[in-house]
């Protein structure tokens, strides 16, 4: 019984913010109002954490042209506004040169900030996997409820959940390269439950040597199976001569393969075209 009277409030949460975008714009705008954007406040509970720049620039260029079809939503707060809903929008209207935006000023209670901002952001499909991750935690902390309870408010399937919160016990470096899509969910899926040691090096091997998901799937395994096999790749690349170490680094960066080792320097080529493209950057090294 309790699941479901937590599963009916976050759903009026979410319905409330809907209400607040089409019922009073739409019917009664009165509470529409032409703010100064310096005196937005970021809501302290926003969970999303980065947003990508060419999206922003796209949204900037697009409000410069068309105008805010959709006000941003706030609630006043000390001699200013705090922000609920619609960063995007005000970034973006930032980067478009505006010093004013249309805001609707909501009447909402200051403990419903964070579900609002996480209700309604967890509804969109751009935030990354952290921050997913972080969303769905803070859920499940807030409202005292199971994964199978988050699961049937948001309609996210249990293991999908699962697998996004588990990324959070990840290294701060791991992390912070899956939210800059530098490694793959799929890979970091793949390196959960390793220690430290080995996530590092599982890592760093996914990113000079452009690992894909499967490659690293069996890499792991092998690890698993061996792990003396791991070491001794970890104490191989720690006598790397520093100057093949930078040249496998520069080949990693133009999308090839290849694996320094002591002595040698190992470079994997998938066709002719890729070896010309290859000597032809050498001789911008040189």
């Amino acid at each position: 019984m309790a699941k479901q009277a937590l599963g009916r409030g976050l759903s009026a949460i979410f319905e409330d913010v809907e209400e607040a975008y089409k019922q009073e714009f739409q019917q009664d705008n009165s509470r529409v109002q032409e703010i100064d954007i310096d005196k937005i406040k970021p809501n302290p509970y926003q969970p999303r954490l980065t947003f990508k720049e060419d999206a922003l620039k796209d949204l900037a260029a697009s409000i410069k042209k068309h105008g805010l079809l959709q006000p941003i939503l706030v609630i006043k707060k000390d001699d200013g506004f705090m922000l609920l809903a619609g960063e995007r929008r005000m970034r973006a209207s930032q980067i478009a040169g505006f010093t004013t935006i249309k805001a609707i000023i909501a009447d909402y209670e200051s403990e419903k900030l964070r579900e609002l901002a996480l209700i309604e952001n967890i509804q969109r499909e751009d935030l990354n996997p952290i921050e997913l991750g972080r969303a769905y935690q803070e859920l499940i902390d807030e409202y005292n409820i199971t994964q199978d309870g988050l699961s049937e408010i948001i309609h996210k399937s249990r293991a999908q959940i699962t697998n996004t919160i588990r990324l959070l016990s990840l290294s701060d470096r791991t992390k912070q390269l899956i939210a800059e899509n530098k490694i793959s969910q799929g890979h970091a899926k793949v390196i959960v439950g390793l220690d430290a040691i080995d996530e590092e090096t599982i890592v760093n091997t996914i990113l000079g040597q452009r690992l894909s998901v499967r490659e690293t799937e069996n890499l792991v395994k092998q690890l698993k199976v061996n792990p003396l096999s791991l070491k001794k790749k970890r104490q191989e690349a720690a006598v790397v001569h520093p100057s093949l170490q930078a040249i496998q680094n520069k080949i990693a960066n133009i999308g090839l393969k290849a694996k320094a080792t002591k002595e040698s320097l190992t470079i994997n080529f998938k066709n002719s075209k890729e070896m010309e493209n290859f000597l032809a950057r050498i001789k911008e090294w040189e």
